[in-house]
């Protein structure tokens, strides 16, 4: 099994950053390095989109085009910990953001592009609220 926490979201001002973070917990025998991590996120009324994901062996990355050159995501191994920098937001950032796990049997992009089924463990999600 592998566990997901994330934390840091909150409210915050049109043009303003936000750093969410993940903390993954694997079981004994299971090899994080394996696995794809990623941010989606979910507006009420929408579905799960894949806004950012990184390699668990080459640290390749993806971001969805509405983010591309405001969101910046990066994984630290020894701390099993991935993060996700957002500057720049803008209303339509605000959603719930989950972290997600899934094994590495694709590229990057195609993970992050199709959560079901390519994501196999989800955290409960950090709310991202931006609003004046």
């Amino acid at each position: 099994q592998v566990r997901l926490v994330e934390s840091g979201g909150g409210l915050v001002q049109p043009g303003g950053s936000l750093s969410l973070s993940c903390a993954v917990f694997g079981d004994s025998g299971y090899n994080l390095d394996d696995y794809v991590i990623g941010w989606f996120r979910q507006a009420p009324g929408q579905e799960r989109e894949g806004v950012s994901c990184i390699s668990g062996g080459n640290a390749g990355t993806y971001y969805v085009d509405s983010v591309k050159g405001r969101f910046t995501i990066s994984r630290d191994r020894g701390k099993n910990m991935v993060y996700l920098q957002m500057s720049s937001l803008k209303p339509e950032d605000a959603a719930y953001y989950y972290c997600g796990a899934g094994v590495e049997y694709t590229s990057v992009r195609n993970i992050c592009l199709t959560p079901s089924p390519g994501i196999d463990y989800w955290g409960e999600g950090t709310l991202v609220t931006v609003s004046s």
